[in-house]
């Protein structure tokens, strides 16, 4: 994400009460939007605009943003009354991410100074409401968050909505290179390419594995090796009986897929990639510590041809970017559960791809055989996760539309190390706990990849998706197993 995105902010009046409420409406929204910028709770720079009074002007405005490419999203409030008909033409043609932000200016009422001059101008109790009947008329779908401007929680909430309204406009640019097909007969990693593109904005296009094996080949000895030396000057590295040099080579194999497949995909333009381990063509190794490496760069990765939770692991790095203290997202893999009462949970991995920003502790090195991909045995990055709350993310496609599937998970260690497992690992325990979490999962079709994050909320998650028009299902601390199947019935219906 390189661009510098800004958010319009829009607030509307009318002309009934004369020039003076209108100075002091712009004073109101021009000492806002300062504030708020000067809060360091919100991550991008909120713009004032001029009070928007009529139709023209509205339509001007929006039509201004849409034209923008640093606007991510407008931000309307009503701080006088605005009749709603002189929004509409404007509110039609708004192609934007779109925040209701129901507020006043003054905390509280002003008890003996209180007149009729004073309701007049400050009546966003009364406009606001004016003004979100015709957005649910015109059934157009925005964020609505209410409460006091200038309170800390209110202004980060705003800045959570920035985030998702970024992933809005971003998700429209997202290209994802997929390195031959899925893996045969799989179901869930297929999908309708066509319409995750008009639902989504996604690009998934194919190319042949020996064209990218071919990038790697280009790579020069010297930057293969520097590339290596870096490897070795930042994560431990273990030998475990294997010959050093034997080993280095091994690890050079992956600094030349790593820095062959970044330049392809720079010059190709694209923001995430899918590898399957039955169709590899001419390279040495499964893409392994490369792929890693890649996803800690901002890169989307789904493994066996899955282009869906690549995509999902690129857009959600890019919501979560300049997150202070961010945790990390990767993809992951549901491999086996842990059933014993106290200590429930699923071990999360992959044969090698998982991201390394989710990790916890030092990273190493390991190179140990795979049976999958009939190829030499290839070197990844080795760790545990971290500890926390996170959500786990499925976008499955049902065959007439998608549905995004949302897990609370909270990420433990296990109760012993597992000296044996030549992977990177995340271990948790779905909420409510592991048997309604898996069977909720189950119910709504969730896949076996996921795209995770420690870093991004249900709610961020929940307005994507409803921007996107899909159904969203959220499991977490309230879900029982009788609601949540009636939501699934009932959202059937709804999505037609």
């Amino acid at each position: 994400m390189d661009k510098n995105y800004k958010f319009w902010f829009c607030a509307g009046s009318q002309d009934l009460y004369g020039d003076a409420v209108l100075e002091h409406v712009a004073a109101h929204t021009k000492e806002m939007a300062e504030k708020l910028n000067a809060s360091g709770n919100l991550p991008f720079e909120v713009v004032w605009k001029p009070t928007l009074l009529t139709n023209e002007h509205i339509r001007k405005t929006f039509n201004e943003a849409n034209t923008d490419e640093t606007c991510a999203g407008v931000i309307v409030w009503c701080h006088t009354f605005s009749p709603a008909k002189s929004w509409i033409i404007g509110l039609r043609e708004l192609n934007k991410p779109l925040l209701h932000f129901h507020t006043q200016y003054n905390e509280e009422i002003p008890y003996d100074e209180i007149d009729m001059d004073f309701m007049n101008e400050n009546q966003a109790a009364h406009g606001d409401r004016e003004w979100g009947h015709i957005v649910t008329r015109m059934g157009i779908e925005r964020k609505v968050i209410a409460g006091y401007w200038a309170d800390p929680e209110v202004q980060k909430r705003i800045g959570s909505w920035q985030r998702t309204a970024v992933g809005i406009v971003e998700s429209s640019h997202i290209r994802v290179m997929r390195v031959a097909d899925n893996m045969r007969n799989v179901a869930v990693t297929e999908g309708d390419k066509v319409e995750a593109q008009i639902k989504f904005g996604w690009e998934v296009d194919t190319y042949p594995v020996n064209e990218i094996a071919e990038a790697v080949s280009a790579v020069s000895q010297a930057d293969i090796n520097a590339l290596v030396d870096e490897y070795y000057s930042k994560y431990e590295i273990l030998l475990e009986g294997r010959d050093e040099k034997e080993f280095r080579e091994h690890v050079a194999v992956q600094a030349g897929i790593e820095i062959g497949f970044e330049r392809f995909l720079k010059e190709k333009n694209y923001h995430a990639i899918v590898t399957h381990f039955g169709d590899l063509g001419s390279l040495k190794q499964l893409p392994g510590l490369a792929i890693q490496r890649l996803m800690e760069k901002g890169y989307g990765f789904g493994a066996e041809g899955d282009w869906k939770v690549a995509a999902m692991v690129r857009l959600m790095k890019i919501m979560s970017t300049g997150i202070k203290d961010a945790k990390g997202t990767s993809m992951l893999e549901d491999y086996t559960y842990n059933l014993k009462a106290g200590d429930r949970g699923i071990l999360q991995s992959h044969m090698l791809e998982v991201c390394p920003s989710i990790a916890d502790g030092p990273i190493s090195i390991k190179c140990q055989p795979l049976s999958m991909g009939d190829r030499e045995d290839p070197a990844r990055l080795v760790f545990t996760s971290k500890v926390g709350t996170g959500i786990a993310t499925s976008l499955v496609d049902l065959g007439h539309r998608f549905r995004l599937i949302i897990n609370v998970v909270d990420c433990k260690k296990t109760a012993k190390p597992m000296p044996k497992l030549p992977t990177a690992t995340n271990y948790w325990e779905p909420r409510p706990n592991l048997y309604t979490g898996a069977e909720a999962w189950i119910y709504a079709g969730g896949a076996h990849h996921t795209a995770f994050t420690y870093d991004l909320s249900v709610e961020q998650m929940t307005d994507w998706a409803d921007a996107m028009g899909i159904e969203a299902v959220v499991i977490d601390e309230n879900t029982d197993i009788r609601s949540f199947r009636n939501e699934l019935r009932w959202n059937e219906a709804s999505f037609r």
